[in-house]
């Protein structure tokens, strides 16, 4: 059974839903959807792992259920919410899962309390370490108002929807999400969240993961570079990239079964190390 539950802070209430597996010793798997999504992103992995993992998401703040939010948060401001949910709901060690912008922020947390994660799982996200990125990559995220201010609605919509998802399912899904907010609610959190990555790549606060890392990349990822930085994220660190055939940038939509099945083989084999 999956329970609805709301943390406070002082820009507003960020929702998180909630499903326990077993005991206290059942690992426990913690979604984090990409920015403008919500917890519905992970709904097929909730459905299809929850039967055997202790699972948690939330809208990320200023999405989703997770609104009214004031737009003044980091990324480092998010990692300090997500671990105050997890330390009320005692959750141990968990196997962090994120999606473009849900796997900038698990390496954020990583980074800011090493060694309270397990494992790190990345679908079509990319590496934070600053060295990664160019002096201009870092300016374009950081001046995309005008660009989103000159997009009518709806090719806004078309792109956010066909840009993301390459299957009817991952396709409706995204259209639901971005349905739920204004034209002008939509691209200032879009905005902001661009800005939000580059303040977190610039201050250099984060490092490798010190975890082991799945990473999970649709082959027809289409947003931004994604697959180049997965490529380049994979030479230097040895971790290997699953291609999910077919997949967009919402892999875990397009692709859930493949993606189901490997996190479930990722997250089972960190458990049974943990008790050898």
């Amino acid at each position: 059974m999956v329970e609805e539950r709301v943390f406070s802070v002082p820009q507003g209430e960020v929702h998180y839903w909630v499903s326990r597996c077993g005991g206290p010793e059942r690992p426990w798997l913690v979604f984090l959807p990409g920015l403008t999504a919500d917890h519905r992103l992970f709904d097929r992995q909730i459905e299809g792992l929850s039967t055997k993992f202790s699972c948690l998401t939330w809208d990320p703040p200023a999405h989703g259920a997770s609104r009214p939010f004031s737009l003044d948060f980091t990324l480092e401001d998010w990692a300090l919410w997500l671990h105050g949910i997890l330390e009320r709901e005692e959750v141990s060690r968990p196997v962090l899962v994120g999606q473009s912008m849900g796997g900038y922020l698990a390496q954020v947390f990583l980074s800011r309390y090493p060694g309270q994660g397990a494992g790190f799982v990345s679908i079509d996200s990319c590496p934070l370490e600053r060295s990664y990125y160019t002096a201009v990559e870092l300016w374009l995220l950081r001046h995309t108002g005008g660009l989103f201010q000159a997009i009518p609605w709806p090719l806004l919509r078309y792109w956010g929807i066909r840009g993301t998802a390459s299957t009817a399912y991952g396709r409706a899904l995204m259209g639901e999400m971005m349905d739920s907010y204004s034209r002008e609610e939509y691209c200032r959190l879009a905005v902001h969240g661009y800005r939000m990555l580059a303040w977190a790549a610039e201050s250099g606060m984060v490092d490798r993961p010190g975890c082991p890392v799945l990473l999970l990349c649709g082959q027809r990822d289409a947003a931004g570079s994604s697959r180049r930085y997965n490529r380049a994220w994979a030479r230097r660190t040895g971790y290997r990239v699953h291609w999910l055939t077919g997949a967009g940038h919402n892999a875990n939509c397009d692709a859930w079964e493949e993606v189901n099945f490997l996190i479930e083989r990722f997250a089972g084999s960190l458990s049974e190390n943990r008790e050898q």
